[in-house]
């Protein structure tokens, strides 16, 4: 998109000039008055011409694309354009953010792809087969249809808690998918557990009175 975007403005500076060319217009003094503006210009507008040149750097090094889902300076979001001097991107409460090329150079980038892990857990209590546990965990996930075979999803304790045992569930989905999984597989996994006489242990504190008086 942004390539189309600049072959289109090329073509249409060179058919400006041919136009005054077959005028009679003179075009030397044009382009040197226009030389000469465009320092001044140049120097007024630094800011945008810096997202331009990010913007064409951006084409020609590609460090994203659109679809993809990045995290740049504290924002994330999906790609949802490439403009010239700005990216757009979709948030996931649908709002959209807009950053300037220039402020995506030289930061750090950090690109998911088109894909996006889960970060997903579950705590039982101290008495459950955990074996039976994490069985019922990985058929949820693979009967889930916005969950990925490929990578194999990872299930597995992840921590001894004061009130319970915690199952990290960390599943891949498409990025479009993120959402709407995380909801799905939470109470899939909640009924399933309940159903198989499991349970979900809450914080809990023993209070002992040492002295009846």
């Amino acid at each position: 998109m942004l390539a189309v975007r600049v072959v289109r403005l090329l073509i249409f500076l060179v058919a400006l000039l041919q136009a005054l060319e077959k005028l009679s217009v003179p075009i030397g003094p044009a382009l040197a008055g226009i030389g000469v503006a465009g320092v001044g210009i140049g120097l007024a507008l630094q800011s945008v011409l810096g997202n331009l040149v990010a913007g064409l750097s951006i084409i020609f090094t590609k460090p994203f694309r659109v679809g993809e889902w990045i995290e740049i300076a504290g924002i994330s979001g999906q790609v949802k354009t490439i403009e010239l001097f700005s990216t757009i991107l979709l948030h996931t409460d649908l709002s959209r953010v807009v950053i300037p090329n220039r402020k995506i150079i030289g930061e750090v980038l950090h690109n998911y792809g088109s894909v996006r892990q889960l970060d997903l857990s579950v705590g039982v209590a101290y008495g459950t087969n955990l074996n039976e546990a994490t069985a019922i965990v990985r058929r949820v996930l693979s009967a889930n249809p916005r969950v990925l075979k490929e990578p194999v999803p990872v299930v597995g304790v992840s921590l001894l808690a004061d009130s319970s045992i915690n199952i990290a569930i960390r599943p891949w989905t498409k990025v479009g998918d993120f959402g709407p999984a995380q909801m799905e597989i939470n109470q899939a996994i909640a009924e399933e557990l309940r159903a198989a006489n499991i349970s979900i242990p809450f914080p809990q504190r023993e209070v002992r009175l040492l002295n009846n008086a």
